[in-house]
């Protein structure tokens, strides 16, 4: 298996994590206090499934399949913050903090992406998506300050 394809695989299994956590995210904010926050997160959820979209049609190209099924770290994660909702409710705050931390590590994984011997035109589709997945992280966590 190529890097590019490693890389691409890893990627698709993160943004669609990403996707859910922050469609699931916006859902409990919807009616609260903080209804921008849901608008902002179900755009980032939005973002995620572009990239994912970029990513899986840019390994058909070269011809690999690299739609996979969401990674269990991810998933396990998903049912931390299922647990943590139970215990806490809906609060902002939590909801906020639970998708810093899954921004966190979406940027490591494009950081450990960035750090593969990728073909050139992947890598600067990495590089892109990496920065935004970046901005993304700092808005979520401008919006924690702001609480």
């Amino acid at each position: 298996m190529s890097d590019d394809e490693k890389a691409a695989k890893d990627l698709v299994e993160t943004l669609k994590d990403g996707e859910r956590g922050f469609a699931t995210a916006a859902d409990k904010l919807r009616d609260g206090d903080r209804p921008e926050w849901a608008t902002t997160l179900q755009r980032l959820a939005e973002q995620r499934a572009g990239f994912r979209q970029e990513i899986v049609a840019l390994g058909h190209q070269y011809g690999d399949d690299v739609d996979e099924s969401g990674s269990a770290a991810a998933a396990l994660h998903r049912g931390w913050i299922s647990l943590k909702d139970a215990l806490t409710g809906d609060d902002a705050g939590s909801v906020l903090g639970a998708a810093v931390t899954g921004e966190d590590h979406a940027v490591s994984e494009y950081e450990k992406a960035l750090e593969q011997d990728l073909s050139a035109g992947f890598r600067e589709v990495v590089a892109r998506q990496h920065a935004a997945v970046v901005a993304a992280r700092d808005e979520v966590k401008a919006l924690q300050t702001a609480d």
